[in-house]
């Protein structure tokens, strides 16, 4: 076993190239049994295990540093790494991390999580390097799907008039980007990733540089080359941004990699590495459904079925059909992604409704500016998101949505904890954020039924900018009993008592239910209040619990900072009616990785805390 040679950082230069092909079958094979098991990303971390030696036998680590895009695509780094025993512990609460973590190693170079980040981050390491004098490679790994996000081409922008070296690793997994120009654009390939060739130019320029109008001679023959190329080799975009371009190279070639990648630190100047590799090689299941594995819970090898399947259908699903139902009826009902239509539940809406499913790629502003278009052309935009990546979008949401109210539905998924993914993916500031912007209306629905119903709230009687905001995973189907009808900035008595009153916000609503039983069997009287609209809150309703109640107690999985409790505690605060307010949400901080259930106990936002700070305060009243 060539792997049980790797245990610690620099293993991997002690081994002979003829047994690198050995090791990527080997890593493979570990990477599919232990996320069997833990669940993880799957597929796109198959698809980069030789480039990933490569460039750790090509560079110097930790002194030249690796900067992954989204970063998901790290495991084989952390084996590299010295990480390889933690995989047992991968995305669990206090183990290591599905990302790169710069307090976990000092091989991570950069925490990442979103996509279209690491030229930015790289370019801002390679600027330090050279300010301070110092001497290291910086090499930014970026994939063709990341490419789509406007951010990359901002910070490809700015690179291309660097003089000091800066490899960009161009990650393309055929998802995007020109196909490859056959047999000419290889051959080109093999010319120009190699010594000689680089030699050549160097020493050609330099004899040139020495006689009279030698320059005005270098930038013509620069000309041709270019022209020439754009004729034989269409879409050299890098190039014509004054970027240099070498590939593309075969990604599962190891060899040839390395050779590339030691030509590419030889550029002054910003070099783009044009590599193609393939999503899930090696593990059939994941090579003929990638986006299945892009990122998946724990499966059966053999099968690739996911174990533990939900018996309930999930959000993403009673919203995928709630939206196709109502695109039935309205013509003018179109879909937004970006690049997510599996994870928001939007395939099933561009196979039925193709002319108005849009897909913008990994590009959440241009999406709600977008969006923001069609809604003023006349038509009802729905933008599927998660909730940690529209984060991106602020300035568009306000400047572009809310302004001119305009009525476009953020349907917004994956709201509060998420767990596994970890910091960069909790949806835990959406109702912060949301709220501070003017015209903005907030929905959070506490079950199924009620998420069909907030969509077709927001869409045939609602008419300006709205969220509805819905968790992540199995939809809870319990309060049917309950299903009042929806008015603006009108919530929904459950319970009505006296004494103590929980208001809680969309999934916490299920938990106050656990907790309002609780305090009954102590004897306790407590009102349970479906919150239902975060922004405009029910004031009416607030003021009338102030009168007959001594403790009023609001729930949400939000931070505290700006969130829901906190304009209810301060409604409650400016008028003369006083009862004790307590807001229990999660605190004003980024939450790790780990299941759900760990981190809400942790948080202070489980069934047990909750009834303790309430009974606590209670007593005090």
């Amino acid at each position: 076993m060539i792997l049980e040679k790797i245990n610690k950082p620099g293993d991997v230069k002690k081994l002979s190239p003829i047994e690198y092909n050995q090791l990527a079958e080997e890593i493979r094979d570990f990477l599919i049994n232990h996320i069997s098991k833990t669940g993880g990303h799957l597929a796109s971390n198959l698809g980069v295990v030789e480039l990933t030696i490569a460039l750790h036998l090509a560079f110097d680590l930790p002194k030249d540093k690796i900067i992954w895009d989204v970063g998901h695509q790290s495991y084989t780094h952390k084996i590299l790494t010295g990480r390889k025993d933690q995989f047992d512990g991968l995305r669990k609460f206090g183990g290591m991390s599905g990302f790169p973590k710069r307090n976990e190693s000092n091989y991570d170079a950069f925490d990442t999580g979103h996509s279209s980040t690491s030229i930015s981050a790289g370019l801002g390491y390679v600027c330090s390097r050279d300010c301070q004098g110092q001497n290291y490679s910086v090499v930014s790994v970026i994939g063709d799907g990341a490419l789509t996000g406007g951010m990359a081409y901002e910070a490809l922008n700015n690179a291309s008039s660097l003089k000091t070296n800066f490899i960009i690793v161009l990650n393309d997994n055929a998802m995007s980007i020109s196909k490859n120009i056959g047999g000419v654009s290889y051959m080109l390939s093999d010319i120009r990733s190699s010594d000689s060739y680089i030699d050549f130019k160097e020493n050609l320029a330099n004899s040139l540089y020495k006689i009279p109008g030698g320059s005005r001679m270098v930038s013509a023959l620069k000309k041709t080359k270019n022209n020439l190329k754009q004729i034989i080799l269409p879409n050299q975009l890098f190039e014509s941004m004054g970027i240099a371009y070498l590939g593309p190279v075969n990604g599962h070639d190891t060899e040839k990699l390395i050779k590339t990648l030691k030509v590419a630190k030889r550029i002054n100047g910003a070099v783009i590495v044009h590599v193609v590799t393939q999503k899930g090689r090696g593990y059939k299941q994941a090579e003929r459904n990638p986006s299945k594995f892009h990122g998946i819970a724990p499966f059966d090898v053999k099968t690739g079925n996911v174990l533990n399947k939900p018996k309930n259908p999930t959000y993403s699903s009673v919203f995928s059909d709630a939206i196709c139902r109502l695109a039935k009826k309205d013509k003018k009902i179109c879909a937004i992604t970006a690049a997510m239509p599996d994870g928001t539940g939007l395939t099933k809406f561009s196979k039925w409704f193709p002319d108005r499913f849009f897909d913008v790629g990994i590009a959440e502003e241009h999406a709600t500016t977008f969006a923001a278009g069609m809604a003023a052309g006349g038509m009802k935009p729905v933008f599927a998101v998660y909730s940690s990546f529209l984060q991106r979008a602020y300035d568009q949401i306000l400047h572009d949505v809310c302004i001119q109210q305009l009525h476009v539905v953020f349907a917004i998924d994956r709201a509060g904890l998420v767990g596994a993914d970890g910091e960069t993916h909790q949806g835990i500031f959406d109702l912060s954020f949301l709220s501070s912007i003017p015209n903005m209306t907030i929905f959070a629905p506490k079950n199924d039924w009620e998420l069909k119903e907030g969509l077709k709230f927001a869409l045939e009687e609602h008419n300006g900018p709205i969220a509805l905001r819905y968790p992540r995973g199995e939809a809870c189907t319990d309060f049917h009993e309950f299903k009042e009808e929806i008015v603006l900035a009108k919530s929904e008595i459950l319970y009505k008592e006296k004494d103590i009153a929980i208001l809680a916000v969309g999934s916490m609503v299920k938990l106050g239910d656990e907790v309002r039983k609780r305090l009954k069997a102590r004897g306790l009287n407590v009102s349970l209040v479906n919150a239902r609209f975060v922004k405009p809150i029910d004031e009416k309703l607030i003021l009338e619990l102030s009168m007959n109640h001594s403790l009023i107690v609001t729930l949400e999985e939000n931070v505290a900072s700006g969130g829901y409790g906190r304009a209810v505690c301060q409604m409650i605060n400016d008028t003369k009616l006083k009862p004790r307010c307590l807001e229990i949400s999660l605190p004003d901080d980024y939450i790790e990785h780990g299941s759900v259930d760990i981190l809400m106990k942790e948080a202070g936002i489980d069934v047990d805390s909750i009834e303790e700070r309430i009974l606590s305060v209670h007593k005090e009243i």
